[in-house]
């Protein structure tokens, strides 16, 4: 504790406390809490006993840790952020367990952000100003709003560019989009319109890089919801947007680019090891799937 510093005005009764973090005045740490190193605590903040911080962690004024909230590292809380630790609670009435509420590393919560009991906020998410998040945040993904909702994907565009705006090449030169996302593809497949209407069809032989083991169709999604958010040890997967539109996330931990699927002759090609997530459906939206694989749980990674 002795490279701890602590304000003549604040309170840390906890001995667990790593090496260059700062408690400021008015701050109260609880004996049992574990506040990693560098950390800097600032003014008015309460932090209870079954809380773990970890490293470089910021918590501004005006904040309260409470019982069963896990924090990483390099994780930015800002002022008067709001955690809730009981989805039912009662005066005088104690729960046996406070729900998980977990924060991931370098994750940012804007201030006044109000965070339910029992979620988690992924890897390097951003959490906007006076959000309410009432449900999982995933790894990089920007939410603002009552209730919070997924705006865009961080190191990328805040508005996706159409498939058409993103690959100009494969509508005038019948070449494919190659992303920077590793082994990803935007292709063209064939599409033929009259006066009779249009129909969209799929080669195997030449349009589909793998031979096709399952198929499936996602529809009736919620604007909200976000599908996907998971990836694949071995099964590969060709993405189509028959109706509507929908944006799709690639991610290979280095990389990442977004797509929005919005007509039924572009075909987005995922990888095996890719992550990929696919959010702000339109209310019409069907997205057909082919998979190289047929469906099974342990082919599935769903810790970014």
């Amino acid at each position: 504790m002795s490279d701890v510093f602590v304000h003549a005005d604040g309170r840390c009764e906890s001995t667990t406390v790593g090496a260059g973090t700062r408690v400021w005045a008015f701050a109260h740490v609880l004996p049992g809490a574990r506040i990693g190193a560098d950390c800097n605590v600032c003014d008015h903040v309460f932090v209870e006993n079954d809380v773990v911080v970890g490293d470089r962690v910021t918590v501004k004024c005006g904040v309260q840790l409470w019982d069963g909230l896990r924090v990483g590292s390099d994780v930015f809380i800002g002022p008067n952020a709001t955690f809730a630790n009981d989805p039912f609670p009662r005066s005088r009435q104690r729960p046996e367990q406070f729900s998980r509420t977990v924060v991931q590393d370098g994750a940012s919560i804007g201030a006044n952000a109000t965070i339910l009991p029992g979620v988690t906020i992924g890897r390097s998410a951003m959490v906007g100003a006076g959000a309410v998040v009432t449900r999982d945040v995933p790894p990089n993904a920007v939410v603002v709003g009552n209730p919070a909702r997924i705006v865009r994907y961080q190191e990328s565009a805040p508005h996706p560019p159409t498939t058409a705006e993103i690959a100009p090449p494969i509508a005038e030169q019948a070449a494919d989009y190659r992303s920077r996302v590793r082994g990803v593809v935007l292709s063209k497949v064939t599409r033929a319109d009259d006066m009779r209407g249009s129909l969209v069809a799929v080669s195997f032989n030449d349009q589909v890089p793998f031979v096709p083991a399952r198929i499936f169709s996602v529809f009736g999604v919620p604007s909200r919801e976000v599908r996907g958010a998971h990836a694949h040890r071995e099964c590969a997967q060709l993405l189509i947007c028959l109706v509507g539109s929908m944006v799709c996330v690639a991610d290979d931990g280095i990389e990442r680019e977004q797509f929005v699927l919005d007509d039924p002759s572009m075909a987005l090609y995922l990888p095996p090891m890719i992550w990929g997530t696919q959010y702000r459906y339109s209310p019409d939206a069907q997205l057909l799937v082919l998979t190289s694989h047929p469906y099974d749980s342990a082919d599935y990674i769903r810790d970014y």
